[in-house]
């Protein structure tokens, strides 16, 4: 009797000492990147492998049991399906074999919001998966990845983080995949959810949550892209409107055979008198054709204008999402019908 409560104390104590497990896969970026010296504006992208990385963040395995895979190095503005692919694989594999509680990916920042995005409609795991990435390269005065990737561990290892989809953390901050944009070139608060806020913050490696996704996300999307190739998904283009906009950028576009345009429109979605014909034109060629705003808040809600019925509208998506949006829709239809409902729900 002795030996059984001895044992079961000592499983209780384990059990209780039990990290959870955290692994973090690294893509590169200014997280990776190193200058000629600390006050050096200029710096190369993606040269520091993890290893290299987690050695400049102490403590990071008082929080979890830490495994790492170096899935590229490069800068984010070179990001490409076939790396979001992959992440989504192995993410995948990951949580169906249960080996892991949580998953951090370091990013750079220029594409980071899209990449969470994709992820973000892709991914069938309830799990946390959290990205993080630096504004400032890993020989700056000020470094800001090591102090993200803490923070992002942080979060991926909370049980509360579970079920709120894919976040970004970065500046101590929590966002949603759904929301969250890159609003600062420069400033190491870069990030931002412009029209419903953050999710919550990291305070004493603890995150507090505000609210949670507004959105259908990761279990509850209908995008199972699980043994999709990169041959399997549509292309799509993004034209952005101006004054007196040319029509010739959705004329090569409607030419070079893409199967969706996305209009980064002014003002509430808004398109030219100039880029009409040939909106039309792509309509009839069979192109799908959504209307985005090139303006960040406020999304894009007017159905009643004098506008193609037959053109979808994004609601509160960007354009670079918007995109993602649509590539991933095109998977399971081309009926405008149908599309502006994922537009609603996504």
């Amino acid at each position: 009797m002795k030996k059984i409560l001895f044992l079961l104390i000592l499983f209780s104590s384990t059990c209780i000492m039990a990290k959870p497990r955290v692994a973090i896969l690294a893509t590169g970026g200014t997280i990776a990147g190193v200058a000629k010296s600390s006050t050096d504006i200029s710096y190369k992208a993606g040269v520091l492998s993890l290893e290299q990385i987690m050695a400049s963040v102490p403590g990071v395995d008082n929080v979890a049991q830490i495994s790492t895979l170096q899935v590229c190095n490069i800068a984010s503005q070179n990001m490409s399906l076939r790396v979001w692919l992959r992440l989504e694989s192995v993410i995948d594999s990951l949580f169906t074999r249960d080996l892991a509680d949580g998953v951090v990916i370091t990013h750079g920042t220029d594409t980071m919001e899209e990449t969470a995005y994709f992820l973000n409609l892709t991914l069938k795991h309830s799990r946390p998966v959290v990205l993080t990435g630096a504004m400032r390269p890993s020989t700056a005065l000020g470094a800001d990845g090591p102090a993200n990737l803490y923070c992002a561990v942080c979060v991926a290892a909370a049980t509360q983080s579970s079920g709120k989809g894919v976040m970004v953390v970065m500046d101590n901050t929590i966002f949603a995949a759904e929301d969250v944009v890159k609003t600062n070139a420069v400033r190491t608060h870069a990030f931002e959810s412009v029209d419903y806020g953050p999710l919550g913050e990291v305070f004493d490696e603890n995150p507090v949550f505000f609210r949670t996704p507004v959105k259908s996300h990761t279990v509850n999307t209908v995008f199972d892209i699980r043994g999709l190739e990169e041959k399997d998904f549509s292309k799509v283009d993004i034209v952005y409107g101006y004054a007196f906009a040319s029509e010739e950028p959705l004329k090569a576009l409607i030419d070079s055979n893409v199967d969706g345009i996305v209009l980064a429109g002014v003002g509430n979605s808004n398109y030219t008198a100039t880029q009409y014909p040939q909106i039309k034109r792509a309509i009839k060629k069979g192109i799908v054709v959504v209307r985005d705003s090139r303006i960040m808040r406020g999304g894009t809600g007017l159905e009643a204008e004098d506008y193609d019925v037959a053109i979808p509208i994004s609601y509160r998506n960007v354009p670079q999402k918007s995109r993602i949006l649509l590539m991933l829709t095109l998977i399971k239809t081309r009926d405008s019908g149908e599309i502006q409902k994922y537009f609603k729900k996504y």
